[in-house]
């Protein structure tokens, strides 16, 4: 017997004023299961979805759901029709509480029009109970981490009684742990029936926790298929419309001189005897798990943290580092692993984000900006590193996010750093602009900066690296030349096993 889908997006199309942003798109999606929606930044994942949630209206096509055509009209209606849609972006008000949360837009009352809040509670605390979530409904939600925020806005669309939930890059803040929790509600929500549509660039994790995958490309629809049925590389061919023989397109390194030595640094409890050296024309690889100090001693570097002991050379000279301020001016950038929060200032505009650190660049008289100045390297850094966007105006969070990345490389290659320090690189990025990205990488290095490269991403690591430095527990447990380095040894020394 053909399994029926409880949702259909038929030849679904949408425009913009010069943008065709779908041109008759196809989705189903089957109760029980997980349908991944999968395409470069771009491709219209995001105007589908919402379409389906009742934000934008769709131009043409038809929306079946349980068999029976529906107009969505709203995001209310949207969701009276079942439909749920958890964002990238958490929607969740800090200061209130877990059910005030829940409940808001939906509060119960009382005979007298009184909110009752006992019944709000107590029903709050039968659907923590369901997840498995041991704590208070009373809890302000401030003091969740974010994986915590996550589970209540998963149980705040299941609370909804939806049978179709859209869940946008679920994991991107997400810990191991909390992952794997996440895929445990997941699960469950399979068994009650409902219907995920699960949008995420971590092929592992559609490999795991998906069914089915529907795959787009420049707002068309490519293909729907049985994950059973498609290996890894034949999606990457459909999301790209190419075969990427070399997803991870490595330069050998010209060694230059050393560029920044890292001498027995300590930082407390967190960083403990820490030495290295990197040289001008390597990718130094930076492994290790969550919570190993990889970040803390990239941001010790860049002068966000103190050391409490140690010596740091830049070009064979001893620096202090005790801010930013005094990174910048050693030569030294850094890349966050958060670039929304850390290196985006996200309703400004390319043009602004990427004079953001060069001010001092642009100083014209009467302590004015020279805004001729600031356009021209804005035009000319936009064209040498192909970053997509309509003008220098236009607000950064409209970007994609392997464009908004590029956008902070180029902010800081403005201020001609020799050391470039970036964490978690393609983080968030679809495969074609993460191939983008390595290329700018090897650039750089062919251009004799010394690059320091934090990656949780495994194959990342060993296809871009030079050399490789496994950081645990705050110590650097092995270190590994090109040819050494495979997965196993890799993961050997993260989880501290060094003989």
């Amino acid at each position: 017997m053909i399994k029926q889908p409880i949702l259909e997006m038929i030849n679904i199309k949408k425009s913009f004023p010069g943008v065709k942003a779908l041109k008759g798109v196809n989705l189903r999606a089957y109760s029980g299961e997980v349908m991944a929606l999968l395409g470069e930044n771009g491709a219209g994942k995001s105007t589908l979805m919402k379409i389906l949630s009742g934000v934008y209206k769709k131009d043409e096509g038809s929306i079946k759901i349980n068999g029976k055509e529906v107009e969505i009209q709203g995001i209310k209606h949207a969701e009276e029709l079942g439909v749920s849609i958890i964002h990238q972006e958490l929607s969740l008000l800090s200061n209130l509480t877990i059910y005030e949360n829940l409940f808001l837009g939906h509060e119960i009352t009382s005979s007298m029009f009184k909110l009752n809040k006992n019944e709000m509670i107590k029903r709050t605390e039968e659907l923590l109970k369901k997840f498995d979530f041991n704590i208070s409904p009373k809890t302000l939600v401030k003091e969740l981490t974010v994986g915590e925020m996550q589970m209540i806005e998963i149980i705040k669309a299941t609370s909804k009684n939806s049978k179709i939930i859209v869940m946008d890059e679920p994991t991107t803040a997400l810990t191991d742990v909390e992952t794997k929790k996440l895929f445990e509600i997941i699960r469950q929500l399979k068994e009650q029936g409902v219907a995920i549509i699960y949008i995420s660039h971590r092929m592992e994790e559609i490999y795991e926790i998906c069914d089915r995958v529907t795959v787009l490309r420049d707002g068309e629809f490519i293909g729907e298929e049985l994950l059973s049925n498609v290996d890894k590389e034949k999606l990457i061919s459909m999301m790209v419309g190419r075969k990427l023989e070399e997803q991870f397109p490595y330069r050998k390194a010209n060694l230059g001189d050393i560029a920044l030595e890292v001498n027995n640094v300590c930082m407390g409890k967190k960083l403990k005897d820490i030495s290295f050296k990197l040289r001008k024309g390597e990718i130094l690889g930076i492994a290790g798990l969550m919570g190993s100090g990889r970040t803390e001693l990239a941001k010790l570097i860049f002068g966000e943290y103190k050391k409490t002991g140690g010596e740091i050379f830049v070009e064979g000279k001893k620096v202090e580092i005790r801010s930013p301020k005094d990174a910048i001016e050693s030569g030294i950038a850094y890349l966050s692993e958060d670039r929304k929060k850390e290196g985006l200032v996200l309703n400004l505009t390319v043009l602004h984000n990427m004079s953001l650190a060069n001010l001092k660049r642009y100083e014209g008289r009467g302590f004015r900006i020279n805004k001729e100045m600031e356009l021209r390297d804005c035009e000319e850094y936009t064209k040498k590193l192909s970053i997509k966007t309509s003008s220098p105006y236009q607000i950064i969070k409209n970007l994609s996010g392997g464009n908004q990345q590029k956008v902070i490389l180029a902010k800081w290659l403005l201020n001609s750093p020799n050391i470039l320090i970036i964490d978690e690189p393609t983080r968030g990025i679809d495969v074609g602009a993460k191939k983008e990205i390595y290329e700018l990488l090897n650039e750089l290095k062919a251009q004799g900066k010394a690059i320091m490269m934090i990656s949780s991403d495994m194959e990342e690591i060993l296809g871009i690296s030079d050399r490789i430095i496994v950081m645990h527990e705050g110590k650097i447990s092995g270190e590994l030349t090109r040819e050494e380095a495979n997965q196993e040894t890799i993961m050997k020394y993260a989880v501290g096993i060094t003989n």
